[in-house]
């Protein structure tokens, strides 16, 4: 009987099934890739807002603590906006005829609030308290990064559910003392460890990783 295939075929099939599963490989990697950069993340990437607020010139340069604007932080889960009359409480009195704070002053005269552009935007199936967080220990540069040297706001964090969970299953490598929960040039000592043992226990931390702690 004569031979159906030539003898490369069987390279050939090796070589073509290889090819498929590499292939099937690498657009997984590419997925992933994808999945974690700032196209979908928007880490690092600074969004636009109707006033180009500086968290550097108002925090480092002008000493503002985070409280005066977010008022709401240490006690509700949301940290709040400050409504026009805080921005205006300044503003009324230096910069009053900068151009760049038109968009401050036409929401001042006319009522309506500014529609900032949300940084850190959690899915509506995500419960966050940023209360608890604090109270126990976390300080905000620990999820938003550096913000007091930021001009523009972005974000330095995927707050993906797999970031979430890393402090979640350990948080003894993120809490710190609560008077510093507001410093945000705060460093972890070289003891980060037993320091984070030690308040973990002190703070009543739990290493809550079930669905209903967030999803509610």
């Amino acid at each position: 009987m004569a031979q159906l295939f030539h003898r490369s075929a069987n390279s050939l099939a090796r070589v073509s099934i290889a090819a498929v599963a590499i292939t099937l490989a690498s657009v997984v990697w590419a997925a992933y890739r994808i999945n974690d950069g700032a196209f979908v993340t928007d880490v690092n990437v600074a969004r636009d807002q109707p006033v180009p607020f500086s968290h550097k010139h108002h925090v480092s340069d002008d000493g503002i603590d985070c409280r005066y604007c977010h008022t709401s932080v240490e006690t509700s889960p949301f940290a709040g906006l400050p409504p026009t009359e805080t921005c205006m409480g300044c503003h009324s009195q230096i910069w009053k005829n900068a151009e760049i704070l038109e968009p401050v002053r036409a929401s001042w005269q006319t009522g309506r609030s500014l529609q900032w552009t949300r940084v850190h935007d959690l899915p509506d199936f995500v419960y966050f308290n940023h209360s608890i967080h604090l109270h126990k220990g976390i300080g905000c540069s620990t999820c938003h990064g550096r913000v007091d040297l930021m001009p523009l706001t972005y974000k330095v964090n995927t707050l993906y559910m797999k970031w979430c969970l890393e402090c979640h299953r350990n948080p003894e490598r993120n809490v710190r003392p609560r008077e510093q929960v507001f410093n945000m040039a705060y460093a972890p000592p070289p003891d980060q460890e037993q320091l984070g043992t030690r308040l973990v226990a002190e703070y009543g931390i739990q290493r809550l990783t079930d669905c209903v702690t967030c999803h509610r």
